[in-house]
């Protein structure tokens, strides 16, 4: 048997749910590699409602990490999106063009090429 495991609030609940389902401590600490004793304690807060109170402070945990990887998430693209504007600031513009936003061939100075 394995020490100093950690096990989820999930799996914990299914675990004792299974023995109070008419499986044996004996097979289940068997299956799943956990002592007895441990799985007698979980049915113990499984029956009292400890689980509940933890599944809501789990869920909470994983969203806040959600939160923060978004939020790093946004700074990032947030520092690029800064240097970009700087690049296209500072970048250099060809003198001898001309800039438009009609994009096409040069209008026509005569009225014959027109027609």
């Amino acid at each position: 048997m394995a020490k100093h495991r950690t096990y989820s609030i999930e799996f914990k609940r299914q675990v004792a749910q299974e023995f109070l389902a008419g499986e044996t401590l004996h097979g289940l600490a068997r299956r799943h590699d956990v002592y007895r004793t441990l799985i007698r304690i979980w049915v113990q807060k499984y029956e009292a409602g400890e689980f509940e109170e933890d599944a809501a402070a789990d869920l909470l945990q994983q969203y806040e990490a959600r939160i923060a990887a978004l939020e790093r998430l946004v700074g990032k693209q947030a520092l690029e999106l800064e240097f970009l504007k700087g690049a296209v600031k500072s970048a250099p513009r060809p003198k001898s063009v001309t800039t438009s936003v009609v994009v096409g061939p040069g209008a026509s100075a005569s009225q014959k090429d027109a027609g």
